[in-house]
């Protein structure tokens, strides 16, 4: 797990919008939908049309990050508490 990775975990045990993380963390969108589209990839984050809506397949992340919601998944979790 990266730093970057690590960092953005640390603010998903609560689901957020894309929008938060960006202000929260001070991150460029390249970055941040990078970061998110990783993360995806490594089933350690759950993508949200709403805070209670998840999306079962996300086909172009880094296209559509900027209107979803974002949550860490238990595997997310462990991994980051296990760093």
């Amino acid at each position: 797990m990266t730093d970057d990775e690590f960092d953005l975990l640390d603010e998903l045990y609560f689901v957020h919008p894309y929008q938060y993380l960006k202000e929260t963390l001070s991150w460029e969108d390249e970055l941040l939908k990078n970061t998110l589209e990783s993360l995806y990839q490594k089933s350690f984050i759950k993508c949200l049309a709403a805070p209670d809506e998840e999306i079962f397949e996300v086909k172009d992340l880094k296209n559509e990050a900027e209107q979803m919601f974002f949550l860490a998944t238990k595997k997310g979790l462990m991994a980051h508490n296990g760093r």
